[in-house]
């Protein structure tokens, strides 16, 4: 299932246009914190099709019975770029269990490159709800793998993905090769084209370089 919040109007699609915005791009600070907030209000979607258990609270005046999370989902991440995100996901599941996966782009001689996954940390999440973000989803490879990589922790009752721009090729990707497992796919917009080197058309360039400066 595809979720894509950005088809209707909301304040999400304020916070998306300065995040593509090259101009408002160059205050970090800004960058990231639109990530967060994205992070917030898909949370925010996320929270509506959890468990709930009613709970009765005491007040300095009685008792009301108020519907609360039977459980927190487990918080993954892909680093760098996923973290600003992934604090806005925990900003409102804050009682989360978290897990980061480092995934990389190994670049050939040639031009090609392949993705590497080098270290996963991660609590149990058998039969859990994961959440597993990834600001840019272009090819869904990283995803995959990084999801891959999270199975030695157990088989989630139910993955929730979620990425702030997403290209059509990516969305197929993540139709076909997530159909056996309980996947929803939460997307701020979705895009048409991707580069020779999987970059998101237009998307908003290198998510990881705009929020903590350029790697070398």
């Amino acid at each position: 299932m595809v979720k894509n919040l950005g088809s209707k109007n909301s304040i999400l699609n304020q916070y998306l246009s300065e995040i593509r915005d090259s101009e408002i791009q160059k205050d970090s600070l800004r960058f990231r914190r639109n990530f967060e907030r994205v992070g917030e209000i898909i949370a925010y979607e996320i929270s509506k099709v959890l468990d709930y258990q009613t709970k009765e609270v005491i007040t300095p005046l009685g008792e009301a019975e108020v519907p609360v999370l039977t459980n927190f989902p487990v918080l993954a991440t892909i680093l760098r770029a996923g973290l600003p995100l992934h604090q806005g996901l925990l900003n409102v599941f804050d009682r989360s269990e978290n897990a980061f996966i480092t995934a990389y782009r190994y670049h050939h001689k040639d031009g090609s490159f392949d993705i590497r996954v080098e270290y996963t940390s991660s609590p149990d999440i058998n039969d859990k709800v994961l959440i597993l973000c990834d600001p840019m989803l272009a090819t869904g490879s990283s995803l995959m793998l990084a999801y891959k990589s999270l199975l030695d922790k157990g088989t989630p009752k139910h993955i929730h993905i979620v990425t702030i721009i997403a290209s059509l090729q990516g969305v197929e990707f993540i139709k076909k090769n997530f159909s056996s497992a309980n996947t929803t796919l939460w997307v701020g917009a979705i895009d048409d084209e991707l580069t020779a080197q999987s970059y998101i058309v237009p998307g908003l360039g290198d998510a990881g370089d705009l929020a903590f400066g350029q790697k070398v």
